[in-house]
């Protein structure tokens, strides 16, 4: 059966999975959304036996429909690849005291107990969980392309907290059709991130610092899609806006691959059975992530619990408790930068399925966040948010998480999944369900707020590569290429522009001036 993609905000528009992963963002500024939800169709006990690749295909061919087996498939081998540097991809490892490790990873596990487990989702390009998706995501995209007849130049517009830009970049860099623009906020950042970014090489590429937060930047660039007069002049310019963001369904597809596939793991293990429940942690900002993990539940793996994990930026956490979502508070910039965020995207998906697949609530809830800052759902929505539970975790409990974690066996967690460890150790752990925490993101990334939860006063004087090593040093684990890379790499991308002049920076790039 053809899988059909509607917006969450109208009832008028349909259009097929290449042509929504094509477009990246509804006319109508809603986001594409499966007509119907899929099964999935292979045994839960065949999981154990199948390779990453292999989990891929069966889950995206269920979402992806107009596309050729022989095309999907070759998305997925030229995605999950050497770019890798396990060839299991996504590690599952047994988080306890006493050292258990996953085939192919380093011997450190972290605390949360016997039924608790990392997915380690940062084995890619650019050390973050954003590679899972933003590796394939080029070559669906350019298939899409062929696929629809696209002769226009595809411009990849795209607001990054930090990581989803490094691994956009990386993923369209220098492929032919195609350009990318990134915009962050300068001051939002990691140093590792920024670095990443700014020292960018591909010929198609521009990035762009912003005067604001990472939702002055997702905002502006969504500002900038629904420009219907600059579509126009960017049509006679031979150019079409896409976008890399979670926002894509072709960013979210893929995402759901890695909890199938860590139920496999878990079966291929005996630490679950077939048809056992599992849990899971996610940590949390724009909500694409913890979303792939409740589509999968939705398509029929066995899981029970999703705990959204909030840093200090609590707006899921709050909307989880009340049913009202509320971005009308300070915005706080923590350790755990991609998570700082007050407009998540995608939780729009998941609000338009409890409304019903009602596209004109939706829309009207969008239209209060946008002028009102706040929405509150119904009681009757508020009903099927029974798989979800927030937890969050303060600054403070995030350093200590890192710093515990490491004096009790060595292994050193990056402050995104600190927040989700945290989160596991004081909400999940209470069950003796088998948990994944989904692990996002290399320490290498954050060496500055790693070292200082681990020892600040002896680490505050270093330099940041100087932290590099010290981390190398400590934890053992070797220094990823893409850090190592960076090191000593020429600055290329220097512009910075304030909120309201993000337009102007697209047009000048594009020659669309008027």
């Amino acid at each position: 059966m053809d899988i059909m993609y509607r917006s969450t905000r109208s009832k008028d528009i349909r259009v097929t999975a290449s042509q929504a992963i094509l477009t990246g963002l509804s006319d109508d500024g809603g986001l594409f959304v499966p007509e119907s939800m899929p099964k999935f169709d292979v045994s839960l006990g065949r999981l154990k036996d199948m390779t990453y690749q292999e989990t891929a295909y069966e889950v995206m061919k269920l979402f992806l429909t107009d596309f050729t087996e022989d095309e999907l498939k070759s998305c997925i081998k030229g995605a999950y690849d050497s770019k890798f540097d396990t060839d299991i991809i996504a590690p599952l490892v047994k988080a306890a005291e006493g050292g258990t490790s996953a085939e192919g990873h380093s011997d450190n596990t972290g605390v949360q107990g016997e039924d608790a487990f990392y997915l380690e989702l940062f084995h890619g390009k650019t050390i973050a969980f954003k590679d899972m998706a933003l590796s394939i995501l080029p070559y669906l995209m350019t298939t899409a392309a062929k696929k629809n007849g696209v002769k226009n130049e595809i411009v990849i517009l795209t607001a990054t907290s930090g990581d989803t830009g490094k691994a956009a970049l990386a993923g369209f860099a220098d492929v032919p059709g195609t350009s990318i623009i990134v915009f962050y906020p300068k001051d939002g950042v990691s140093p590792i991130q920024k670095q990443q970014m700014v020292t960018e090489p591909g010929k198609n590429t521009m990035v762009v610092g912003v005067d604001g937060n990472f939702d002055d930047c997702q905002t502006g660039v969504k500002n900038i899609f629904n420009n219907k007069e600059l579509a126009g002049r960017m049509d006679a310019k031979g150019y079409q806006f896409s976008s890399a963001n979670s926002i894509n369904i072709g960013r979210l597809v893929p995402q759901i691959v890695y909890y199938v596939y860590a139920y496999g793991q878990l079966l291929m293990r005996g630490d679950l059975s077939e048809g056992e429940i599992m849990d899971v942690v996610v940590p949390t900002g724009n909500f694409g992530n913890i979303l792939a993990a409740y589509y999968a539940k939705l398509i029929g793996l066995p899981i029970g619990k999703l705990y959204c994990a909030s840093n200090e930026n609590k707006v899921l956490f709050d909307f989880f408790g009340s049913g009202t979502y509320d971005k009308k508070r300070e915005f706080i910039l923590t350790s755990s930068p991609s998570m700082d965020i007050l407009i998540s995207s995608n939780l729009e998906r998941l609000i338009y399925r409890i409304a019903g697949d009602d596209p004109e609530k939706t829309a009207g809830f969008m239209k209060q966040l946008t002028g009102e800052g706040e929405y509150t759902i119904t009681d009757e929505m508020r009903e099927q948010l029974g798989s979800f539970e927030g937890g969050f975790a303060t600054e403070e409990d995030t350093a200590e998480e890192i710093k515990s974690v490491y004096e009790k066996t060595g292994y050193v967690l990056d402050p995104h999944t600190a927040v989700a460890s945290y989160v596991c150790r004081k909400i999940a752990s209470a069950s003796s369900v088998k948990t994944v925490v989904a692990s996002t993101a290399s320490p290498y990334k954050f060496t500055r707020s790693v070292m200082d939860a681990i020892d600040k006063d002896k680490y505050a004087g270093m330099e940041d590569f100087d932290l590099v090593d010290e981390l190398n040093r400590i934890s053992g684990v070797k220094i990823p290429y893409a850090v190592e890379s960076i090191r000593n790499a020429d600055v290329i991308h220097k512009t910075v522009c304030a909120v309201e002049e993000m337009q102007k920076v697209v047009e000048d790039k594009l020659g669309l001036a008027k």
